[in-house]
């Protein structure tokens, strides 16, 4: 029997809250100078990534509306937020399914949907055959009506957006690192350099140590020290692992008054209280009651483009989860709107890790860790992938922005109080969690907060 070579499909990601300054350049991190990679013929990938992010594409588009498409875009853009809609079914499958496991009934959820989307679109790109079409139908995209070229287009749109310069620390990437005996096809690298911006980097998988210390080292220099060991234990016949990271570092338009953070309860369930400390700010919130299922909205900008959506059932949480879909989200971001709130919220700091493989083989995405998988547009021997891990971190805090102009006039507006109760809104109990980009209307993150005790 044919020996088949194991690539390793890894996802990391980090996501930050922090009290802390940014420091250097916002947007972007120094990364490591990649090696070349040799595959006979002299092509380089990963070398000089100086890449001219945006030309050709409008990126003005659609502040402050997730839905609506705004007139004179390109078809390119358009096409991009097309598929990007089509994505989200991908984000909320995932999401049950990984809820759904035995050790994530009682605990803490937190993902990016977008990072397991891009790394698994980047492997569709070697994918041929039924593992490819697998892979397409699997993050929601119908054959017939999306071509793989546009998809590919949309992931390079979206890491071109999410790249560029703004006043919140936001970047996505992906890595190649490759055994310095395996040649991937140049066009399969040309391809993810392209579209997914990859770096590369030449890599000896026969010393297993060394080869996590390279991996884990990079991850934690993108992910800023926030995933530290992304790799525990490599496998000596593993040619390739392919490394998506995304991390975020936003501060809160409205900021919460550290002075007003208090020791309160938490309750996890109808048994259990913890201890946790509860922000609470008083001002205009983005508020909406969604009656129909019974669910408070709360918006929490941090700029035009990111915010934050923590969505708190009033019946139990499990009751929502069974009903919540990509629909709820568009209501709930076409219907919030400014209100004056007591707003309580728990400071958050939590780590998870997920072994994809089963997730995804339940969600019906099995070719590509079985040994008839078709990945020769990757190379002509026989590979198979062993392992998808996903890891995510979750700070939170009462860190925002300084004062400005929007917090400014909010602040003039209600310089007269009257007397009338203001209303509450106590996130006390477990809720969702969403991290959303308004321009390319995609969810950055989600997850459930069960317990904000749980590290």
């Amino acid at each position: 029997m044919k020996m088949r070579a194991l690539m390793h499909l890894c996802v990391a990601l980090a996501v930050l809250f922090s009290i802390v300054q940014c420091s250097g350049q916002k947007g972007h991190v120094p990364h490591p100078r990649p090696q070349t990679i040799g595959n006979g013929d002299g092509h380089r990938h990963g070398h000089d990534h100086n890449h001219d992010h945006g030309h050709g594409h409008g990126h003005g588009h659609g502040h402050g509306h997730f839905h609506s498409h705004g007139k004179g875009h390109d078809h390119h853009v358009n096409g991009s937020l097309m598929i990007f809609q089509e994505n989200l079914n991908f984000a909320f499958h995932l999401y049950k399914h990984i809820s759904a496991l035995p050790d994530s009934q009682s605990k803490n959820v937190f993902f990016s949907p977008l990072s397991v989307s891009v790394a698994l679109a980047a492997l569709s790109l070697g994918a041929r055959g039924k593992t490819h079409q697998q892979l397409f139908e699997g993050l929601g995209f119908n054959g017939t009506d999306i071509t793989a070229e546009e998809v590919n287009q949309a992931f390079q749109h979206i890491h071109q957006d999410l790249n560029k310069k703004t006043d919140v620390d936001l970047l996505l990437g992906n890595a190649l690192f490759i055994d310095k005996k395996f040649k991937p096809l140049p066009e399969f690298l040309e391809s993810m350099k392209l579209y997914y911006q990859s770096e590369g980097f030449n890599t000896d998988f026969s010393n297993v140590e060394q080869a996590m210390e390279q991996i884990n080292k990079y991850v934690e220099k993108k992910t800023k020290g926030k995933i530290t060991k992304l790799v525990e234990e490599v496998d000596p016949l593993t040619v390739m692992y392919l490394i998506n990271y995304i991390y975020f570092k936003g501060k809160w338009e409205i900021p919460f008054d550290p002075k007003n953070t208090k020791e309160d309860q938490f309750h996890v369930d109808d048994k259990t209280t913890v201890p946790v400390q509860m922000m609470y700010e008083e001002d205009k919130f983005h508020i909406f009651h969604d009656e129909e299922i019974s669910t408070h909205v709360l918006q929490l900008h941090y700029n035009e483009s990111v915010s934050m959506m923590l969505v708190l059932p009033e019946k139990g949480l499990q009751g929502l989860e069974e009903v919540v879909s990509k629909n709820h989200l568009k209501k709930w971001i076409t219907s919030v709107r400014k209100r004056t709130y007591r707003v309580y919220v728990p400071k958050l700091s939590l780590k998870t890790s997920y072994l994809l493989k089963e997730i995804l083989s339940g969600m019906g995405i099995t070719e590509i860790f079985k040994n008839s998988a078709n990945l020769t547009g990757i190379s002509e021997g026989n590979l198979v992938v062993s392992k998808v891990i996903h890891k995510a971190t979750l700070d939170m805090d009462e860190a925002g922005t300084t004062a400005t102009a929007v917090t400014g006039i909010e602040f003039i507006m209600y310089s007269a109080r009257f007397p009338v109760p203001v209303p509450v809104l106590k996130f006390d109990r477990p809720f969702m969690v969403f991290v959303l980009n308004r321009e390319t209307r995609s969810i950055l993150f989600m997850g459930k907060i069960v317990n904000p005790a749980e590290k």
